[in-house]
């Protein structure tokens, strides 16, 4: 991903790919979502220290992104 390029809202700014969002599908496609998962994850502040400031509060981050630092502890 270019680091000037504007993320998509469904990618994840690490890594670029899905990111599941169900806030993200619900604002586009207007259906009811359940609660999203990552309201129930603590990001770990390096972990969002790693997303390109030009991308920050315009992506979630993927499941597998927010929870690879607690893996390797």
């Amino acid at each position: 991903m270019s680091s000037l390029a504007t993320p998509a809202p469904s990618r994840c700014p690490l890594c670029g790919e899905a990111n599941r969002c169900a806030m993200e599908v619900e604002r586009s496609t207007g259906v009811k979502q359940p609660p999203c998962w990552c309201t129930q994850v603590k990001f770990e502040h390096a972990v969002l220290e790693r997303i390109p400031p030009q991308a920050r509060r315009l992506a979630c981050v993927c499941r597998a992104c927010a929870t690879r630092s607690l893996s390797n502890k």
